[in-house]
């Protein structure tokens, strides 16, 4: 049989490690936000996600790494994904409401995620820690920017104020979804939580 050309063969390695890396951040945001960042081994996270402890350096360098791929990610995802709600939106408007529904499908899906930026943030390195909180003053500064433009006639200190308000709202799910489960119970604390951060946003 014909081998498969190098760069199928590269492809298909490259997607195992990704998934595997993948499952290796789902199963640190879990443990993180059970135990603490400083509560969880390596070996841990291998057996969580069902590989042997040494075998997580083939994907990162050691425990602190694994804790700033998942908040770096994690924000450089935000960032993007605020862009790209802007880049197709109509209106300011449009662009404030898609944000909060964007944020808060993020913070219903993402609760564990929540729980480590807001525990664990300090235990990254200097260096990760400045990069994580950059990425997250560009996130807000997307808001703030849609939000001077719906109301121009609000000083940006205060826009951004009610920014960082809205984000405490919305963060908050992690305990208010506790249980909710994915039918009509997490549905209405999805329009609960939009309707707040809308009325709280343009009061």
């Amino acid at each position: 049989m014909e081998a498969l050309p190098t760069e199928d063969r590269v492809t298909g390695r490259s997607i195992a490690k990704a998934t595997r890396r993948a499952a290796l951040l789902d199963s640190a945001a879990r443990l993180f936000a059970d135990r603490g960042y400083n509560g969880v081994s390596i070996e841990d996270l291998g057996a969580a996600a069902g590989v042997s402890g040494p075998a997580v350096y083939r994907h990162f360098a050691g425990k602190p790494s694994v804790l700033s791929a998942l908040l770096t990610g994690v924000s450089e995802e935000l960032l993007e994904g605020a862009r790209a709600v802007v880049a197709r939106s109509s209106s300011a408007e449009r662009s404030l409401r898609d944000l909060i529904g964007f944020q808060v499908e993020f913070a219903l899906t993402n609760s564990d995620v929540i729980r480590v930026q807001d525990r664990d943030l300090g235990s990254l390195a200097p260096d990760d820690e400045r990069t994580v909180r950059s990425l997250q003053r560009s996130y807000v500064q997307v808001w703030v920017d849609e939000l001077t433009a719906y109301r121009p006639d609000t000083d940006r200190s205060l826009q951004r104020r009610r920014v960082h308000a809205v984000f405490g709202l919305i963060n908050s799910t992690p305990h208010a979804a506790h249980g909710t489960g994915s039918g009509p119970e997490r549905d209405l604390l999805r329009n609960l939580l939009e309707d707040m951060a809308w009325a709280a946003l343009t009061v």
